[in-house]
């Protein structure tokens, strides 16, 4: 008996769609009911946000990062908007769907040269800071001003003014740290343990302003007299002059409103862990200069793309700063962080940091 072969045709056959023929659409839902928030306290994947329209600065709202952020980081300062539970309440969780653009932006690195790991490895210390306050002990450790060089690089680099806080006014006078920045006209306060903080309370309000410092300068001790409510630790400093680190994460705390006010912040503060160097490796060279205000006009006359290095002939900083327009200590502490940019020197640049005896400049 001779089978019959059987014949297909087209309904006989199914084509399963290949995964890539599924439609997509890159439209990203609009969350027009988003309610707006500020970020003050960033911890392993959860941000404690302020809402803008709350009665008081006490009623907070944790939030994750929406999946739709991609890899945008969320920051201390960052202005953000939240949809989801931003009630508040105990267990509830919002959700981050937005980063507004941020005004300004405090970057530092491990690192002031960039060929190394740690130099290409840049760290966000806070969003949209209207003030950088330096913190700087006068005595009980002595004061860096390689440091605070570096610290005003990176605040002039970011466009954040620059405040100079000097703690322990009752160990030692302020005549030499001054001095030494007489042709910035820094601005800057004194602080001693009974000494009222009125001043400072004035520099600060209304401002977002982020406090940097070496541990053991005092400033938690600080934090904690201008809000009181903080209860930041306090160390100790050891005997060889180095404190001990006591702020362990950056946190945004606001500052107490005026009596009869409404309960919202009056300003707030950025405290930050206590650094040991502030590296500079996202500082391009030209940026690192305008650092150094008082050094830029000293290069009018020098060639095009002078290294200002001192082995460079042709530069026209020698000269200026031999013409008493400049502190020689200022030149050497900029030529100090150009040799520190090319990996010829100690990254953090100052003499006390590799145990000799500590100096200005």
């Amino acid at each position: 008996m001779t089978t019959k072969r059987r014949e297909y045709d087209e309904d006989d056959v199914r084509v399963r769609p290949g995964r890539s023929s599924r439609p997509r659409t890159r439209t990203r839902p609009r969350h027009a009911d988003a309610v707006e928030g500020f970020v003050i306290a960033v911890d392993r994947g959860r941000y404690t946000c302020v809402l803008d329209d709350a009665a008081t600065v006490a009623a907070t709202v944790t939030a994750m990062r929406a999946r739709e952020l991609g890899r945008k980081s969320v920051v201390v300062g960052d202005r953000v908007a939240l949809v989801g539970d931003t009630s508040g309440t105990a267990g509830a969780l919002a959700r981050i769907v937005r980063i507004a653009e941020r005004s300004s932006v405090l970057r530092r690195t491990a690192d002031d040269d960039e060929t190394t790991a740690e130099g290409r490895l840049e760290r966000v210390v806070v969003a949209n800071a209207d003030q950088l306050v330096i913190v700087s002990a006068l005595a009980d450790p002595p004061p860096r001003t390689g440091f605070i060089d570096r610290c005003l690089v990176a605040a002039y680099d970011a466009d954040i003014e620059p405040l100079l806080c000097l703690t322990k006014a009752d160990l030692a006078g302020p005549e030499a740290v001054l001095d030494y920045y007489a042709e910035l006209e820094l601005p800057y306060v004194l602080v001693r343990p009974d000494s009222e903080l009125d001043a400072l309370r004035a520099l600060l309000a209304g401002r977002v302003s982020v406090l940097v410092g070496h541990s053991g300068v005092g400033k938690s001790t600080l934090v904690n007299r201008l809000v009181p409510e903080a209860a930041r630790a306090v160390g100790t400093v050891s005997a060889i002059g180095r404190g001990r680190h006591t702020s362990t994460s950056a946190v945004a705390l606001p500052l107490p409103a005026a009596p009869g006010g409404s309960g919202t912040s009056a300003g707030w503060i950025v405290d930050t862990p206590g650094v040991r160097s502030f590296g500079l490796a996202h500082v391009s060279a030209d940026s690192l200069l305008h650092g150094f205000p008082d050094l830029v006009e000293g290069t009018v006359d020098c060639p095009a793309n002078c290294p200002h290095t001192p082995d460079a002939a042709e530069c026209g900083l020698d000269a200026w700063v031999a013409a008493g327009k400049a502190d020689p200590r200022r030149l050497a502490s900029y030529r100090r962080l150009l040799a520190s940019r090319a990996g010829d020197s100690d990254p953090r640049g100052e003499p006390e940091s590799r145990g000799e005896p500590p100096t200005l400049g």
